[in-house]
């Protein structure tokens, strides 16, 4: 066999040609560096203790229990040793891990609403260690956003970007404290814009390949710039740990809520008043559509403000305020950020034409009225909101009662067994349903040894979901 002999001089040129090449490539990848130094002093961890009753019936329970649905997962770290007796009806103390960062020097701290849910005290770590008790100011669960205040001045702020900027493609970097580890540095790429999760109809997630993690939740992404551009909030995961994809909360949303939360301790959004579905290709044929997109009102509330902007059953809503509603999740993000009060110009197609039609935004029923009505303890045991459902829609469903759910909570047993706004709930542990005040009484009787069934239907068409209460 022949061996082919190089000159040495062609050894050296193909050495030049490769390092050449390897250094182009280390140039088109994003240095880090510079932006963590001066981004890290602003990024804060939160921890959080609360009593909660604890029982020995299996379940879901996160990265803390024996078992993790693949589900979009809210996610922040839990300490929680087991009792000695296995856990049977005792009050513990659950200390959790999340992070956050400083949006004024005077001392102002946002992070997500899930990571100091139901806390009896909130601490928080600044990076030079100083640990300082935070009060909170609101939070909203609809958009999964807190804010906080602690008594601190001169403190390094986070300069805020802009989402709407953002491009898929783009890199981006997250820094939080994943399992309590502080200031860990992240990054990946943005992967999708304007995803809406089954649960949270009124984000436009950013879906990114940042690794996130239990302890993340509530920290800062930044773009290649060093300003935050969203709030990592959720991933989604079959083993209760990263798998390549997670969501963020876009800045421009969570500033808009905080401004709120400041000024009012709460927010107001815009109601519209209806019950909605998709429109499928067959439906979209029927109304003499030529795109499957946009809202259907199956529904209305008499006394809301669609019904009294003059809004029917059967109604297509395709654009908000010029806007394209590309499909029905879109309607509540798109009514949900107007001002109650203010006059929305929506594009209908009723009777296959396109008409044009001004409604006069209501606010959002007051979670305190909401609970009121639909009682307190389906509020505080299953995690929902309800209201009664109207004769017409009972009519098109085919079904004598049955409640609409209005509003789920973050991590309650309603969320975690896959309950949606807007679905109606027509039995509980095969007991029908027909108002509000049936459900509180069924909840109230129903036992915490056992996985419920409960019918619903979504979108037309019944199915079954079981949950197991706390």
């Amino acid at each position: 066999m022949k061996r082919l002999i190089l000159p040495s001089t062609l050894w050296v040129c193909m050495v030049a040609l490769l390092t050449v090449g390897q250094a182009a490539n280390a140039q088109s990848l994003p240095d880090f560096t510079e932006l963590v130094e001066a981004a890290a002093p602003g990024v804060v961890n939160i921890s959080t203790s609360r009593t909660i009753q604890r029982s020995n019936a299996p379940g879901s329970e996160g990265l803390g229990g024996q078992e993790v649905p693949e589900i979009f997962r809210h996610f922040f770290g839990d300490n929680l040793p087991s009792p000695p007796d296995g856990g049977q009806g005792r009050s513990e103390e659950r200390q959790s891990l999340g992070s956050g960062f400083v949006i004024s020097d005077d001392g102002y701290v946002m992070t997500n609403a899930h990571v100091v849910q139901d806390a009896d005290e909130i601490l928080v770590r600044l990076n030079d260690r100083r640990e300082l008790n935070a009060e909170l100011i609101g939070s909203d669960p609809q958009t999964d956003v807190a804010l906080l205040k602690i008594d601190a001045n001169d403190l390094p702020t986070l300069s805020m970007g802009d989402s709407d900027e953002l491009k898929v493609g783009e890199w981006v970097a997250a820094i939080g404290s994943p399992f309590g580890f502080d200031h860990s540095v992240t990054a990946g790429i943005v992967s999708a814009i304007n995803r809406t999760l089954p649960s949270d109809a009124y984000v436009p997630f950013i879906q990114t390949d940042v690794a996130i993690n239990p302890g993340n939740s509530g920290g800062p992404l930044f773009n290649l710039t060093g300003e935050v551009v969203g709030i990592n909030s959720q991933i989604f995961t079959r083993s209760g740990g990263f798998m390549g994809v997670s969501f963020a909360i876009p800045i421009n949303v969570a500033m808009d809520v905080v401004d709120q939360l400041r000024e009012n301790g709460r927010v107001d959004r815009g109601w519209l008043g209806v019950m909605i579905q998709p429109v499928s290709r067959d439906l979209a044929e029927s109304f003499g559509m030529e795109n499957a997109i946009g809202a259907l009102i199956a529904d209305l509330d008499p006394e809301g403000p669609a019904a009294q902007g003059g809004l029917q059953a059967g109604d297509v809503i395709i654009q908000v305020n010029g806007e394209e509603v590309e499909r029905s999740s879109s309607l509540p993000r798109l009514i949900g950020r107007g001002e109650p009060g203010s006059e929305i110009a929506l594009t209908l197609i009723r009777d296959g034409e396109e008409i044009s039609q001004s409604v006069e935004l209501g606010s959002w029923p007051d979670m305190e009225e909401q609970s009121d009505q639909a009682g307190s303890n389906n509020q505080v045991r299953l995690g929902v909101t309800v209201a009664e459902v109207g004769e017409e829609a009972r009519e098109q469903l085919s079904i004598p009662g049955g409640v609409e759910v209005r509003q789920v909570e973050p991590d309650s047993v309603a969320a975690d067994a896959g309950i949606r706004p807007g679905d109606v709930l027509v039995s509980v542990d095969h007991r029908s349903v027909s108002s509000s005040d049936e459900l509180m009484k069924i909840v109230e009787e129903l036992p915490s040894d056992r996985a419920i069934p409960i019918r619903l239907f979504r979108e037309g068409r019944s199915l079954f979901v079981a949950l197991r209460l706390e």
